[in-house]
């Protein structure tokens, strides 16, 4: 592995008294991402590595809070094990997950567990970490392999050529001022309201239940344990998990109509939501919450393509995953992973002159990507329509109690340690839709079921 160039960035606060980080250089890019979340960093860092000159640019200044489930699949830690972010985020405090247990609408239990092989440097279990912490991690490492991070620079359009090829970025800082950036290449990591997608004309409206999610952390919530928790009901869904530090994540999400209600007030519409649902009213009577409850969404977008001459598109920008797969941070990870080769090859061969090769390779970068998530987003849009209707909720989480080898086996799909086409047969989706067994009381007063 080659040595790591030492980045730059703009003012970028780290969790630690010390960061390695200084302040940007003006030099051209070869690559612009827009977006200093998992995949922009992700991208910076895979294309850094490569030997390309990498702008990030990002509106924010971090560390920002972020709306999110906060949870990273045994996967993605491969991803930042290869960044050298894997030994910072677990000295950040980040909780290990050994599974997710999933309540159904009429109270039963199923617990799946990802395949572990007892290893202790987090890479056979799941992670919790709160955003603020791993996201400035992430940064640190892209600019430790030599991107330059600016903050505080929003971008606001597309610069393009006669033909209408992409070589830039406009933007505009804190003060207003506006500025173009120059780079053969840019890509857009901007997430679930990409402006780079939206700006392409790729930006689509999926068929899909449009939702919110609303965020909050707490401390003090009673009987929160090493695997993660979903609580499916007839109003949402609520994920709940250890995020470190001895404190609970939140992440409710709910059809947009109900939303509304959330208007001027989503710390008392997450409150009251909780309250509504006596089995975790209970959990959360004496806990506090900590900091301003934070909404994102509506999670009903995704681009009809990953590409555009001079442009890509990766994570939430291109396609997002439903937050009760949580697959959406691998997802950014993989996908910074997987487009590195390809964006190289078209910044060398935009370099050339060689458009019809540039535009060929990014091409060949969305068919990759349509391969390496499709068998995700069946099953993620199978889960969604399940999640979304109570029956079919109940009979698949009686058919998962009863058998916890398929719970295994679909929580392993949604960790990203097992191929999507492991669930993806007949004899898989006919158990799972068929659901029978004989139950027994479980120890939260709802219905677990037993092997018979």
């Amino acid at each position: 592995m080659p040595h790591e160039r030492t980045g730059t960035a703009d003012d970028l606060c780290s969790h630690r008294a010390a960061s390695p980080l200084q302040r940007p250089s003006a030099s051209r890019a070869d690559v612009i991402v827009v977006g200093g979340g998992p995949a922009g960093s992700s991208s910076a860092w895979h294309l850094s590595r490569l030997g390309l000159r990498v702008l990030l640019v990002d509106k924010a200044r971090f560390p920002r809070a972020k709306a999110c489930a906060e949870y990273l699949s045994p996967e993605a830690n491969r991803i930042m094990g290869e960044m050298g972010a894997l030994e910072p985020v677990l000295a950040a405090g980040a909780a290990g997950l050994r599974g997710m247990r999933i309540r159904s609408p009429d109270g039963t239990w199923l617990h799946g567990e990802f395949a572990t092989t007892g290893s202790s440097d987090g890479r056979d279990r799941g992670l919790a970490i709160r955003r603020h912490l791993l996201d400035t991690i992430l940064l640190e490492r892209a600019a430790l392999a030599g991107a330059t991070i600016r903050q505080g620079l929003r971008v606001t359009g597309l610069v393009r050529d006669a033909n209408g090829r992409v070589h830039g970025v406009e933007v505009l800082d804190e003060s207003g001022a506006a500025r173009v950036l120059h780079a053969p290449l840019v890509i857009g990591a901007d997430g679930l309201r990409s402006v780079v997608s939206r700006r392409l004309h790729l930006a689509h409206r999926s068929r899909m239940p449009h939702r919110l999610a609303f965020v909050g952390h707490f401390r003090g919530v009673a009987g929160i344990g090493r695997s993660g928790e979903m609580h499916v009901e007839h109003d949402g869904f609520i994920g709940m998990a250890n995020v470190g530090s001895g404190v609970s994540n939140a992440a409710l999400v709910v059809p947009a109509e109900q939303a509304r209600a959330a208007i001027g007030d989503p710390a008392g519409f997450l409150e009251s939501w909780i309250g509504r649902h006596p089995h975790l009213e209970t959990r959360f009577r004496n806990a506090e919450r900590i900091g301003d409850v934070l909404t994102t969404g509506p999670f009903a977008s995704h681009a009809r393509s990953a590409w555009a001459p001079g442009a890509a598109l990766v994570g939430d920008a291109a396609d997002y995953f439903d937050p009760f797969t949580g697959e959406g941070i691998w997802s950014a990870l993989r996908g910074g992973e997987l487009l590195a080769p390809y964006a190289h090859a078209a910044w060398r061969a935009a370099a050339r002159g060689r458009h019809r090769q540039a535009d060929a390779a990014l091409r060949a970068y969305s068919r990759a990507r349509r391969r390496e998530f499709m068998g995700r987003w069946i099953v993620e849009r199978l889960i969604a329509g399940t999640v979304a209707t109570p029956f079919l909720m109940n009979r698949a989480a009686a058919a998962l109690a009863r058998r916890k080898d398929m719970a295994d086996l679909l929580v392993g799909v949604t960790g990203d340690t097992v191929p999507a086409s492991a669930v993806l047969t007949p004899a898989f989706l006919v158990r799972l839709a068929w659901g029978r067994g004989r139950h027994r009381r479980s120890e939260a007063g709802g219905r677990a079921w037993g092997d018979g």
